[in-house]
């Protein structure tokens, strides 16, 4: 009789090294930005030992913000804090409370 495994990654979030979902964007975007910032000095002309400790130190604050935002925030942090500021602070509402009551009062019938 055939045996087959089971996989346990299904509905489970793509994971690398620890970082889960938007962290793995978020760090492939940052070191190819920090890269392409160290390629447009190097042709403006700046020193090649300038050009690799803006690499060095942008790759590792990167890195290390990446890492610190996956521990701190979790899977669906980033998601959750995007959401709270899509929220009002408060609402207004500028009519007036005759206006409120009619206006419920006939919605009814």
């Amino acid at each position: 009789m055939a045996s087959w495994d089971i996989n346990k990654g299904i509905g489970r979030t793509v994971e690398f090294k620890g970082l889960k979902a938007q962290y793995l964007f978020l760090f492939a975007g940052g070191l190819l930005a920090v890269f392409m910032l160290v390629v447009v000095c190097y042709l403006c002309g700046m020193s090649q030992w300038l050009c690799l400790g803006i690499g060095l130190v942008g790759a590792t604050l990167v890195v290390w913000q990446t890492f610190a935002m996956n521990r701190k925030y979790g899977q669906y942090g980033l998601m959750k804090q995007g959401a709270i500021r899509m929220h009002p602070r408060y609402l207004i509402n500028r009519r007036t409370v005759y206006h409120l009551i009619r206006d419920a009062h006939i919605a009814r019938h």
